[in-house]
């Protein structure tokens, strides 16, 4: 999908499906073979030169087929996968997932989940009833923020910098590059893989909440109430925010009241988070509920900051996205 006047040439699909050029002729085999390492298909492959040698004698047409079918399910079994798990560039950025990368994700588990804890205390003990009406307000502006939030990073991530880049290349870029070679990766991670880089970003500011109970007065807390609640709901979607993504690329096992909440739209619905995952994925970048896609896509937002930022530096966006999307080996 390419929304808005775009200052550079769009790149090409790497995600487009090849037409058959003769309507008439037999059904390509290539197009009707299941994934590469289906250990029965490929005992297919061993047995059907001789089922088809021995069948096709009777007509010079026939044999001309077979000949063609067997010669392109060949070529599409030796041919570089497109997409998913077998993706030559998939498999690199996989590997690349370090046990660095994993004590830094539970570490960061460790101190935030404990500050959570303790701000949940405080925003108990100190909650007057005469404030009840604050907190739905204060969870949707909660949920609009961590959704922007959420749309810029996922913005910039996938359209800026590259997997080489110092510090934030493998320990950040890589999974957004990943992410749209194998789609369906996140949802082999576990909760560790899936949410620790979500709970770091959200530490100095459970950190901030938690000085502000421990350190102020009552009668200043009274005052700051209002925004400590509001800090400590956008934190809690923040931490949500991938945990919400994982769901909309899981079509089996999820709980009742999971998809429930999905067609409700109260967080990403899977439908609605396809949009993003056409190439060149330059849209629909918001992903803790999806809500502010439909408006920042109305303004041409993220088309008109890309232009900017064109027009400025030269830069343009998603090119190392492409880069590892082509990747053949």
């Amino acid at each position: 999908m390419t929304v808005g006047l775009k200052t550079w040439e769009c790149l090409p699909s790497t995600d487009s499906a090849e037409s058959s050029t003769n309507s008439n002729s037999a059904p390509n085999l290539a197009e009707l073979a299941p994934t590469k390492s289906s250990e029965n298909f490929n005992n297919l492959l061993n047995n059907i030169e001789p089922i088809a040698s021995s069948t096709s004698s009777s007509s010079s047409i026939n044999d001309n087929s077979h000949s063609h079918n067997i010669s392109a399910l060949k070529k599409h079994l030796k041919a570089p996968a497109k997409s998913g798990r077998n993706h030559a560039g998939a498999k690199y950025l996989a590997s690349q997932y370090t046990s660095v990368k994993r004590a830094f994700e539970i570490s960061s588990l460790s101190v935030s989940i404990p500050l959570m804890f303790l701000n949940l205390y405080f925003l108990l003990f100190y909650f007057d009833i005469r404030k009840w009406y604050f907190i739905f307000p204060a969870a949707i502006c909660g949920i609009l923020t961590a959704d922007f939030l959420s749309g810029i990073v996922h913005w910039a991530a996938d359209s800026y910098g590259s997997v080489e880049m110092f510090l934030v290349g493998k320990n950040l870029l890589r999974n957004f590059r990943e992410h749209h070679i194998d789609p369906t990766a996140i949802t082999r991670h576990d909760f560790v893989e899936t949410n620790g880089d979500n709970f770091a970003v959200i530490i100095p500011a459970l950190g901030y909440i938690a000085f502000k109970f421990m350190y102020n007065s009552v009668e200043q807390i009274m005052l700051d109430y209002n925004w400590l609640m509001y800090l400590f709901l956008l934190s809690v979607f923040v931490t949500m925010t991938n945990q919400f993504h994982k769901w909309s690329h899981t079509y089996f096992g999820l709980p009742r009241y999971i998809t429930i909440l999905q067609d409700m739209h109260i967080i990403l619905p899977r439908i609605h988070h396809r949009v993003h995952h056409v190439t060149p994925h330059d849209t629909y970048f918001c992903i803790t509920t999806g809500w502010l896609n439909y408006p920042l896509e109305k303004i041409k937002f993220w088309s008109s900051m890309e232009n900017m930022i064109f027009k400025l530096s030269g830069i343009k966006p998603r090119s190392d996205d492409m880069k590892w999307a082509l990747k053949t080996e």
